[in-house]
């Protein structure tokens, strides 16, 4: 067995459980800019090391470039997504209505 053969499992546990802590923290905070923070970095690690998982599982270099945009567009739509939905429950939070 290589090292590859135990790292991939390792980084996707470690991918996993940073999924878990972003939805624990989904669940857990009071209020949606706390909840969405919490969901959006956690889920963007989370992601990361998946996406490193599966570069080293596939071991080709036009595979890692590939799922590397993949994660960076994921960066940036996660990022946007957040901060429209803190705005619009700003925005509905003001007016007292529960959009």
């Amino acid at each position: 067995m290589t090292l590859t053969d135990y790292l991939v499992p390792a980084l996707l546990y470690v991918g996993v459980f940073f999924y878990a802590a972003g939805s624990l923290g989904l669940l857990r905070f009071q209020d949606a800019e706390l909840r969405l923070h919490a969901l959006t970095k956690a889920d963007n690690v989370g992601l990361g090391f998946v996406a490193l998982a599966a570069a080293l599982h596939w071991g080709s270099v036009a595979a890692a470039v590939k799922i590397a945009a993949v994660w960076l567009f994921a960066l940036m739509a996660a990022g946007a997504t957040a901060q429209l939905m803190a705005r619009r429950a700003k925005t509905s939070a003001e007016r007292g209505s529960d959009e």
